[in-house]
């Protein structure tokens, strides 16, 4: 939920489709959002928030339970990865200027994962560690900010999720919205069979006599010979 919130209250982040608890594989829950309209290039903005979005589930952690846990693992992994392409890759960093720092090795087709040969200083290299912990700290502290001005939101939402398991686009929007669980999630209503006697307990009819001839009647004698 922390997830979902973040991404909903930000402006550059893709709409919420899905929120679900319900585990898969590794994953103990996840969150689905899908971009409104193809995306061919990205914005320093967009990037940013998205990694606070990311880093939702682990703000989350921190505000509700002063506790953190190894769920947010593969979350810090990607934007780790996404903030060292934002400052050596993307020259998106004010402090080091619009440059490419170290040589890329990319073998995709080789399965390899990209790497970067060193062709700066040790000065140049702490400049960057120091602007990749930037840029987190700047993304953590506003999925912190976001989740602290809506407390009463995350923990509404977050008991109807552990009591739904999954919640859709539409109802999320609507919860959020202000309407109440019972509207966006109607009782079902009882199914025909079990509405009045139990279908079990209903007589069954008795078979309507058929005649024993072809095109004879139950009142029409049967044919001659047909006994034989």
């Amino acid at each position: 939920m922390g997830h979902a919130l973040v991404g909903h209250h930000l402006e550059h982040t893709d709409e919420v489709h899905k929120i679900s608890i319900v585990s898969r594989g590794q994953a103990l829950g996840y969150t689905i959002s899908l971009p409104a309209e193809d995306r061919y290039l990205t914005t320093k903005g967009t990037l940013m928030d998205q990694m606070a979005m990311t880093l939702g589930g682990r703000a989350a952690e921190e505000l509700v339970f002063n506790e953190v846990t190894t769920g947010a693992a593969d979350d810090i992994e990607r934007i780790t990865s996404t903030a060292k392409q934002m400052i050596m890759r993307f020259g998106m960093s004010e402090k080091l200027g619009p440059r490419v720092l170290g040589r890329n090795h990319d073998m995709p087709f080789l399965g390899r994962e990209m790497g970067a040969e060193p062709d700066y200083s040790e000065e140049i290299a702490k400049e960057i560690d120091d602007e990749i912990r930037r840029v987190i700290e700047e993304a953590h502290d506003k999925a912190t900010t976001v989740l602290r001005e809506h407390m009463q939101e995350l923990h509404r939402l977050s008991a109807i999720l552990i009591e739904r398991e999954t919640i859709d686009k539409d109802q999320f929007e609507r919860l959020l919205a202000g309407e109440s669980e019972e509207s966006v999630f109607p009782a079902e209503e009882p199914s025909p069979v079990t509405e009045g006697e139990p279908e079990k307990d209903r007589p069954i009819p008795k078979p309507t006599p058929r005649p024993a001839f072809p095109g004879a009647t139950m009142q029409s004698p049967p044919p001659e010979g047909a006994a034989g």
